[in-house]
């Protein structure tokens, strides 16, 4: 089942349920997916994006709301703060299993095999390949550390 799908269904059910907080977070990723669809429509994607971009949408949510929620704490509002990590883990719910630390290693070190990459000049191939096949699974900003650390010995 497609990421669209599930999040449709799961929208569906958050309605029979009254939840409010998935209902609202869900309508949130839908009309942001949206948005993208009518961009990669402009640029010739009739089908809107595919499946890794809207993990990589979803990705970028819960760092929004992580960031939000860190800002509301520091304002001693924990009310709003307790809100955006709802919404964290509503998010959560559709991303794929998250690599642990070795894993996200072993993968950065066979892709920098895979590719040929010695040089950090060449950095960019490895976080667009990482991009393109683990959306969703990884913290990109490690990933980028991981890389750098690599390359730059």
């Amino acid at each position: 089942m497609d990421k669209r799908t599930e999040l449709n269904n799961a929208l569906k059910t958050a309605m029979k349920e009254r939840d409010q907080v998935t209902l609202s977070t869900i309508r949130l990723i839908l009309a942001s997916l949206k948005d993208r669809d009518i961009a990669a429509r402009g640029q010739g994607q009739a089908d809107g994006v595919g499946d890794s971009d809207i993990l990589s949408l979803m990705q970028s949510m819960i760092k929004q709301r992580q960031e939000s929620s860190k800002t509301y704490r520091d304002a001693s509002r924990v009310d709003l703060a307790e809100r955006e990590e709802a919404e964290v883990e509503v998010v959560r719910r559709f991303m794929p299993q998250q690599m642990g630390e070795n894993e996200m290693e072993q993968t950065v070190d066979g892709l920098i095999a895979e590719l040929g990459v010695s040089d950090i000049k060449e950095m960019g191939k490895v976080m667009s390949a990482l991009k393109s096949r683990y959306a969703g699974q990884l913290d990109m900003s490690k990933a980028s550390n991981a890389v750098k650390e690599r390359l730059a010995s």
